[in-house]
């Protein structure tokens, strides 16, 4: 496998699959997105509990819809068996795409990352995410209540799954897994599959700063009356779809693989100059921001409005304050780091912490630049190509400073897939296990 398969792939795929095993596989519809696409659940087994996976929530992230076609093809086929992958003790049900909506607005993204040696500058020129409030997954503690939301709810009420996996992934850095509680036999295979592979694992990440830290990669969600460790703006995280199944005693597991990896993603050392480096990357975010914003601000006039348009609703979003959340979250990281320099008590922020924080930077204004120059392509106002020409040039010079410093190597889609494979059906057979199987 060397490229991504659309979302007209995966379900095609499906289709196949479910000829090629009839006894085995089913494919329905569990609802239908905003725009009117079916939401489509693959299902493989026979088993009285069941895995639920989620393919696609982020539409930008499109390892998950390879991964779900090659667990399935694992369960169906008997490879690999273990008592999680058994279609007499497990049935496992796979959402192939949550947003197809989304993804409809990221269909050049297979595309842009096909190739031996993908660019940054491709992938953003391709990708899109939604605003908060229209991620399924997220949508929730808004709240907001999506179709596509109310679907995975339904389907969790459903089977009382005692396994969630989220398949995502990440631009750029290494794979963890977040937990909604722990699993401790997960970190011993998931470390062995990341080393097999040559993925480095990511120690400390952005989406859990303040998260409980048991193993290298592994984080397991806090209480939910410890709101100072949560990020901003997840304050509301019980109420997403990550924890719906905590309702049945079941546990989420959001599996993260990169697209691109950098060996500072595991490097343990305590970084040489962290407080100033965190000084730096705020300067990034917001200075990148702005220079996006200014160019907005002249297109605005010829714009499709926000309501109208999802890419304009995006850029909006991130130019009211999304760049200074970000640059602001980071603050008691620079005092920890400040602390540290001195002749405080507090831990030095490793290598890798720092490098999560750098991938962050760099990406929120590459993200919105992205977006802002689609739209100007597709602008027939006189004064668009002008615009256009002078963000080319910041993005051009971001994308490639971005793979510069951070010395990014492309992970190949066959071992992104198989990191993210192995390391569900090592979260399935623990949390079986934990369940006394």
């Amino acid at each position: 496998m060397d490229r991504y398969p659309t979302v007209a792939d995966v379900a095609e795929s499906a289709r196949r699959l479910v000829s090629r095993y009839p006894g085995t596989g089913r494919l329905r519809r569990i609802g239908t997105s905003r725009a009117g696409r079916p939401l489509l659940m693959l299902s493989v087994g026979h088993g009285p509990r069941h895995v639920l996976v989620v393919a696609r929530p982020h539409p930008d992230e499109p390892v998950g819809g390879a991964t779900a076609l090659a667990l399935a093809e694992r369960v169906a086929h008997g490879r690999g068996r273990s008592p999680a992958t058994d279609p007499t003790v497990v049935t496992w049900d796979i959402v192939l795409c949550l947003d197809p909506d989304g993804a409809a607005l990221s269909d050049g993204i297979e595309e842009a990352t096909a190739g031996p040696e993908p660019t940054l500058e491709s992938y953003y020129g391709a990708a899109f995410r939604p605003v908060a409030a229209e991620q399924p997954e997220w949508a929730p503690i808004v709240p907001r209540h999506l179709p596509e939301s109310q679907a995975l709810f339904g389907v969790i009420d459903e089977l009382r799954p005692f396994l969630q996996c989220s398949l995502h992934s990440v631009e750029a850095g290494g794979s963890w897994v977040q937990l909604t509680h722990g699993l401790p036999q997960l970190a011993a295979p998931f470390q062995t599959s990341a080393g097999t592979l040559g993925i480095p694992v990511q120690h400390g990440t952005y989406d859990a700063l303040y998260w409980d830290n048991p193993s290298p990669g592994i984080h397991v969600l806090p209480p939910p009356d410890s709101t100072a460790r949560l990020a901003a703006g997840s304050e509301n995280i019980g109420l997403s779809t990550w924890c719906a199944p905590m309702r049945y005693g079941g546990v989420t597991a959001i599996v993260e693989v990169p697209m691109w990896a950098t060996d500072l993603a595991d490097d343990l050392s305590p970084h040489p100059a962290a407080a100033e480096a965190l000084r730096d990357l705020s300067r990034l975010v917001r200075d990148g921001g702005r220079q996006v914003t200014a160019v907005l601000d002249r297109a605005r006039p010829f714009l499709p409005p926000a309501s109208e348009n999802a890419l304009r609703r995006v850029l909006e979003w991130m130019a009211d304050d999304l760049y200074d959340l970000v640059a602001d979250s980071w603050e008691p990281l620079a005092r920890q780091a400040a602390e540290a320099s001195g002749a405080g008590d507090a831990r030095p922020l490793t290598t890798a912490q720092v490098c999560s924080l750098d991938v962050v930077a760099r990406r929120q204004p590459l993200r919105a630049a992205g977006l802002l120059l689609r739209l100007l392509r597709a602008a027939d106002d006189p004064a668009a190509p002008a615009l256009h020409r002078e963000l080319s040039e910041l993005f051009t010079l971001w994308s490639g400073d971005f793979e510069k410093a951070l010395r990014l190597r492309w992970v190949p889609v066959r071992h992104q897939v198989e990191h993210q494979a192995r390391t569900v059906v090592a979260a399935a057979d623990s949390a079986l296990r934990a369940l006394g199987w």
